[in-house]
């Protein structure tokens, strides 16, 4: 989830474009290691041979900005990348920190804003991953994103878009900063959010924007705790199938209740036209086994439902499965987690993968 960094990303590698900071600690640990080793010092590192080969073949990685502490504002970041590199040749970008050590107190905008200044430099981005930042150096929840509609504006031609965090709301107006309603995007193809509590306004804009060739919609829901009172009502436009027509993936992952989303997806017409399911990450528990096993006959055309990390017993974890093998569906109900209490209703006591 977010303990690690990415290592790929739409189906390439991932090679860090590295700031002079990171430059410079990457070669004083050579040289720490060597120097204790007895051998001599190397000039370069790795990372930097790893960033250099991928110069020569751009298209060929997914390429990180990820800003260290050093001299560098993220807009010279980005500066000094569009100038050392051919990303006319760049098809997918993925933003770790935009504000060094304080990601928490800087919203997003100033990626934002530097791949909007440069989008001239990038004809043929379609993937962006905006926050591949580890819960050691960031909490999640506390992760301060934007507005990201002008960022789809600027790039019609986007197909994946994946983001990471919310941000803290107005104390005034109770509005949170990540947005993300276009009137109308006919290339994304892929758009996932992933939070530790996502709230309903965030949901109701996604999904009243023009995306009509959406395929692929993943939520990581969260906890009321920090943000996640999103409802099944909030998704409504998803679930009656109005919304996005071409939708065939859908993912309600990460929520504080797990079986409340099983019911509501069970219960749409949106289901029909779906091939995968992924409810993983989440809370899933005893009281919902009776409503899952009777929702088998409406899942049944699906290839495959994800429920990893949940709270069934072993024995309530093999009738679930010997029930969609026999349906002919691929279920992955791996990662059984135990609750934190013996009360079936205490919510804490269940809790999805990605909180604080």
């Amino acid at each position: 989830m977010n303990s690690e960094h990415l290592t790929e990303y739409a189906g390439l590698p991932i090679v860090d474009f590295l700031t002079e900071g990171a430059e410079k600690t990457h070669l004083y640990e050579a040289f720490q290691r060597d120097r204790r080793d007895g051998v001599e010092t190397p000039t370069s590192t790795p990372h930097r041979e790893r960033m250099e080969k991928a110069m020569t073949a751009p298209a060929s990685v997914a390429w990180r900005l990820h800003l260290h502490e050093g001299p560098e504002t993220f807009s010279r970041y980005m500066d000094r990348f569009v100038r050392e590199v051919d990303t006319s040749r760049v098809t997918a970008l993925v933003i770790g920190s935009w504000a060094g050590w304080d990601n928490s107190d800087v919203p997003s905008d100033v990626a934002r804003d530097a791949l909007i200044e440069h989008v001239s430099a990038f004809p043929a981005l379609s993937s962006v991953f905006l926050g591949d930042i580890t819960f050691e150096e960031c909490e999640i929840s506390w992760l301060q994103q934007c507005d990201l509609a002008p960022l789809l504006t600027a790039y019609p031609r986007l197909s994946e878009v994946t983001v990471r965090g919310v941000g803290d709301p107005d104390r005034t107006t109770k509005t949170y900063p990540l947005s993300l309603k276009v009137p109308e995007h006919t290339g994304l193809r892929s758009l996932t959010l992933q939070s530790g509590g996502l709230p309903g306004t965030v949901v109701r804009g996604v999904v009243s924007s023009g995306l009509p060739h959406l395929e692929h919609l993943e939520l990581w829901l969260g906890v009321k705790d920090y943000g996640g009172d999103a409802v099944p009502e909030d998704l409504a436009p998803v679930l009656s199938g109005d919304a996005f027509p071409n939708l065939r993936h859908l993912g309600l992952r990460n929520a504080q209740d797990t079986g409340l989303w099983l019911r509501a997806l069970v219960d749409s017409p949106v289901l029909a036209r779906l091939t995968s399911v992924d409810l993983s990450e989440g809370s899933l528990r005893g009281r919902d086994v009776d409503h899952l096993l009777a929702s088998v006959p409406a899942l049944a055309h699906l290839e495959s439902l994800d429920l990893h990390h949940h709270y069934l017993s072993e024995e309530e974890t093999e009738r679930v499965c010997a029930a969609f093998a026999a349906a002919g569906v691929e279920v992955d109900l791996s990662e059984r987690e135990v609750p934190d209490g013996d009360e079936p209703d205490d919510e804490y006591a269940y809790y999805p993968s990605v909180t604080e």
